[in-house]
């Protein structure tokens, strides 16, 4: 998957888990927590889903790469790159 396929994937995991969160104005540059209200446990649900659905294994020690849009689809590109993208409902 590209930079491109991954934004979506992670935004649609952001509106799963904050259904109420406006996630159109979201800067990719800001940190997401100062964007939404997420907390530790919405942090961990992000981790958790891609695990569930990529199978990707995300250390403790590298969630600090999550922190923003961009670093988060620039951490997850090389993990994802082999990664089937999801097909679009018809």
């Amino acid at each position: 998957m590209t930079a491109e396929q991954i934004r979506p994937i992670v935004l649609g995991i952001l509106a799963r888990i904050a259904p109420d969160e406006d996630l159109t104005s979201i800067d990719d540059s800001v940190p997401l927590r100062e964007q939404m209200e997420l907390d530790s446990m919405d942090f961990l649900d992000i981790v958790m889903e891609l695990r569930k659905m990529y199978r990707v294994q995300i250390p403790e020690e590298d969630y600090g790469n999550l922190g923003t849009m961009s670093s988060t689809v620039t951490y997850l590109t090389p993990l994802l790159k082999d990664a089937a993208a999801p097909v679009a409902p018809a």
